[in-house]
Protein backbone atom coordinates (compact mmCIF):
# COMPACT_ATOMS: atom_id res chain seq x y z
CA UNK A 1 0.00 0.00 0.00
CA UNK A 2 2.98 2.57 1.15
CA UNK A 3 4.79 1.05 -1.91
CA UNK A 4 1.84 1.84 -4.61
CA UNK A 5 1.37 5.08 -3.03
CA UNK A 6 4.69 6.53 -3.40
CA UNK A 7 4.82 5.31 -7.13
CA UNK A 8 1.38 6.46 -8.21
CA UNK A 9 2.85 10.09 -6.79
CA UNK A 10 6.38 8.95 -8.74
CA UNK A 11 8.50 9.24 -5.33
CA UNK A 12 11.86 7.48 -5.28
CA UNK A 13 12.29 5.49 -2.54
CA UNK A 14 15.22 3.33 -1.74
CA UNK A 15 13.94 1.16 1.49
CA UNK A 16 10.80 -0.02 2.58
CA UNK A 17 10.14 -1.38 6.29
CA UNK A 18 6.91 -2.25 8.69
CA UNK A 19 6.12 1.61 9.37
CA UNK A 20 9.44 3.22 7.50
CA UNK A 21 10.26 4.15 3.93
CA UNK A 22 13.29 5.87 3.12
CA UNK A 23 12.76 8.67 0.27
CA UNK A 24 16.03 9.11 -1.72
CA UNK A 25 15.48 12.46 -2.62
CA UNK A 26 13.83 15.65 -1.58
CA UNK A 27 9.89 16.33 -2.52
CA UNK A 28 8.85 19.32 -3.11
CA UNK A 29 5.79 20.46 -0.72
CA UNK A 30 2.67 20.34 -2.98
CA UNK A 31 3.82 16.28 -3.55
CA UNK A 32 4.25 15.86 0.25
CA UNK A 33 1.01 17.31 0.97
CA UNK A 34 -0.64 15.03 -1.51
CA UNK A 35 1.51 11.61 0.19
CA UNK A 36 0.58 13.00 3.40
CA UNK A 37 -3.27 13.36 2.18
CA UNK A 38 -3.08 10.22 0.17
CA UNK A 39 -1.99 8.18 3.88
CA UNK A 40 -4.38 10.07 6.17
CA UNK A 41 -7.18 8.39 4.59
CA UNK A 42 -5.30 4.90 5.22
CA UNK A 43 -4.82 6.01 8.77
CA UNK A 44 -1.00 6.97 8.73
CA UNK A 45 0.58 9.82 8.75
CA UNK A 46 4.51 10.74 8.10
CA UNK A 47 6.98 11.81 10.43
CA UNK A 48 9.63 14.25 9.37
CA UNK A 49 10.94 14.74 13.18
CA UNK A 50 14.42 12.66 13.97
CA UNK A 51 12.95 11.68 17.28
CA UNK A 52 9.26 10.74 16.47
CA UNK A 53 11.19 8.37 13.49
CA UNK A 54 13.25 6.74 15.75
CA UNK A 55 10.23 6.44 18.50
CA UNK A 56 8.41 4.26 16.37
CA UNK A 57 11.51 2.52 14.83
CA UNK A 58 12.10 1.18 17.99
CA UNK A 59 8.35 0.13 18.72
CA UNK A 60 8.52 -1.42 15.54
CA UNK A 61 11.45 -3.46 16.23
CA UNK A 62 9.86 -4.96 19.37
CA UNK A 63 6.45 -5.69 17.67
CA UNK A 64 7.82 -7.26 15.21
CA UNK A 65 10.37 -9.06 17.60
CA UNK A 66 7.30 -10.11 19.88
CA UNK A 67 4.62 -10.59 17.43
CA UNK A 68 5.75 -11.55 13.90
CA UNK A 69 8.96 -13.33 14.13
CA UNK A 70 8.68 -16.85 14.13
CA UNK A 71 11.79 -17.77 15.11
CA UNK A 72 11.66 -15.00 18.40
CA UNK A 73 15.59 -15.85 18.49
CA UNK A 74 16.57 -15.02 22.53
CA UNK A 75 18.47 -12.27 22.03
CA UNK A 76 19.80 -9.23 25.01
CA UNK A 77 17.08 -6.72 23.68
CA UNK A 78 19.60 -4.07 24.09
CA UNK A 79 22.17 -5.27 22.37
CA UNK A 80 19.29 -6.18 19.59
CA UNK A 81 17.67 -2.53 19.31
CA UNK A 82 21.00 -0.79 19.47
CA UNK A 83 22.58 -3.18 16.31
CA UNK A 84 19.44 -3.20 14.49
CA UNK A 85 18.98 1.57 14.33
CA UNK A 86 23.34 1.73 14.63
CA UNK A 87 22.42 3.91 17.38
CA UNK A 88 23.73 3.70 21.07
CA UNK A 89 21.20 1.97 23.49
CA UNK A 90 21.63 4.61 26.19
CA UNK A 91 20.67 7.22 23.65
CA UNK A 92 17.91 5.34 22.49
CA UNK A 93 16.86 4.38 26.39
CA UNK A 94 17.11 8.07 27.13
CA UNK A 95 14.78 9.17 24.13
CA UNK A 96 12.37 6.94 24.40
CA UNK A 97 11.63 7.23 28.00
CA UNK A 98 12.04 11.56 27.23
CA UNK A 99 9.16 10.86 24.61
CA UNK A 100 6.88 8.02 25.52
CA UNK A 101 6.67 8.07 29.42
CA UNK A 102 7.96 4.64 29.98
CA UNK A 103 10.89 2.30 29.45
CA UNK A 104 11.76 0.76 26.06
CA UNK A 105 11.70 -2.56 28.85
CA UNK A 106 8.37 -1.63 29.91
CA UNK A 107 7.27 -1.57 26.14
CA UNK A 108 8.61 -4.78 25.22
CA UNK A 109 7.17 -6.59 28.28
CA UNK A 110 3.51 -4.81 27.75
CA UNK A 111 4.06 -6.37 24.41
CA UNK A 112 5.08 -9.76 25.50
CA UNK A 113 2.18 -9.74 28.12
CA UNK A 114 -0.42 -8.67 24.96
CA UNK A 115 1.36 -11.47 23.11
CA UNK A 116 0.90 -14.09 26.10
CA UNK A 117 -2.69 -12.89 26.56
CA UNK A 118 -3.48 -14.00 23.07
CA UNK A 119 -1.75 -17.42 23.20
CA UNK A 120 -3.82 -17.93 25.84
CA UNK A 121 -7.17 -16.79 24.69
CA UNK A 122 -6.24 -19.17 21.51
CA UNK A 123 -6.00 -22.10 23.94
CA UNK A 124 -3.11 -24.01 21.48
CA UNK A 125 0.16 -23.78 24.31
CA UNK A 126 0.20 -24.51 27.97
CA UNK A 127 1.20 -21.70 30.17
CA UNK A 128 4.88 -23.58 30.66
CA UNK A 129 5.26 -23.26 26.74
CA UNK A 130 4.30 -19.79 26.43
CA UNK A 131 6.60 -18.77 28.98
CA UNK A 132 9.20 -20.61 27.16
CA UNK A 133 8.13 -19.02 23.61
CA UNK A 134 8.12 -15.74 25.09
CA UNK A 135 11.54 -16.37 26.53
CA UNK A 136 11.05 -16.56 29.97
CA UNK A 137 13.39 -17.68 32.43
CA UNK A 138 10.81 -19.73 34.24
CA UNK A 139 6.96 -20.34 34.47
CA UNK A 140 7.16 -18.65 38.15
CA UNK A 141 8.76 -15.03 36.11
CA UNK A 142 6.41 -15.24 33.64
CA UNK A 143 3.36 -15.78 36.21
CA UNK A 144 4.57 -12.74 38.41
CA UNK A 145 4.93 -10.54 35.14
CA UNK A 146 1.61 -11.04 33.77
CA UNK A 147 0.14 -10.79 37.17
CA UNK A 148 1.34 -7.50 37.60
CA UNK A 149 0.53 -6.31 34.72
CA UNK A 150 -2.45 -7.44 34.44
CA UNK A 151 -4.31 -7.70 37.70
CA UNK A 152 -4.40 -12.11 37.48
CA UNK A 153 -2.31 -14.81 37.14
CA UNK A 154 -1.93 -16.58 33.64
CA UNK A 155 -3.74 -19.70 35.32
CA UNK A 156 -6.79 -17.41 36.34
CA UNK A 157 -6.41 -15.15 33.28
CA UNK A 158 -6.82 -18.74 31.25
CA UNK A 159 -10.12 -19.76 33.44
CA UNK A 160 -11.97 -16.74 33.35
CA UNK A 161 -11.79 -17.11 29.23
CA UNK A 162 -12.79 -20.36 29.50
CA UNK A 163 -15.71 -19.42 31.52
CA UNK A 164 -16.56 -16.39 29.50
CA UNK A 165 -16.93 -18.83 26.54
CA UNK A 166 -18.95 -21.59 28.68
CA UNK A 167 -21.17 -18.42 29.60
CA UNK A 168 -21.68 -17.40 25.46
CA UNK A 169 -22.50 -20.83 24.18
CA UNK A 170 -24.97 -21.12 27.10
CA UNK A 171 -26.83 -18.53 25.65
Amino acid sequence: MVVAKLEKLLIPFDNIELGYADITNDIDTEKLAKLNAEFKTEGLEILDNHNAIVIEKIKNIIIELVHYDESNPLVNLSDYIAEKLHLDYGYLTNLFTKVRGETIQQYYIDHKIEKAKELIFYDEKSLTEIAEILHYSSIAHFSNQFKKITGVAPSVFKKMKTERKINIENI
